[in-house]
């Protein structure tokens, strides 16, 4: 995918009731497919931030309130479930979405994730990063 493909997607930026663009929390530790990702966010109109380990993801979070998180679940200093279930147990992340993206896809127990840590989508990698971008605008239009 190159940026050409980007602006040739069919999502639009619909502006939030608050003043700001959605906020998200990327939290991958694989450099280039945060940026991917991350790009593809910016030019739907989202406001992203990106963190590259669990426990950086975990603090940003601490500083900003974000409005739909993703996360890898294999992450150094702390994984993407632990983070989630961090998450899950503050009042201000208690149903925030949290997409989570994935490497191990066949070696986790992906419905178990979704139930009991409220995740609401999971992505085997490779994934498109436009389904990302789709699935985000889905999570945002349904709070």
């Amino acid at each position: 995918m190159n940026r050409s493909d980007i602006k040739e997607s069919p999502l639009e930026f619909n502006s939030p009731m608050n003043d700001h663009a959605p906020r998200i929390l990327i939290v991958e530790d694989n450099r280039a497919m945060n940026r991917v990702v991350a790009v593809v966010l910016e030019q739907c109109g989202y406001e992203v931030t990106c963190e590259y380990d669990g426990e950086s993801g975990w603090e940003a979070t601490q500083q900003t309130k974000f409005d739909l998180i993703i996360t890898d679940q294999q992450m150094p200093r702390l994984l993407g479930q632990a983070l989630c279930e961090r998450l899950r147990n503050t009042e201000e992340y208690k149903t925030v979405p949290i997409l989570m993206l994935t490497a191990k896809g066949m070696e986790l127990d992906l419905e178990s994730l979704k139930k009991n840590l409220g995740i609401n989508q999971i992505f085997a990698k490779p994934f498109s990063p436009v389904a990302i971008a789709q699935a985000v605008e889905q999570e945002l239009a349904a709070v």
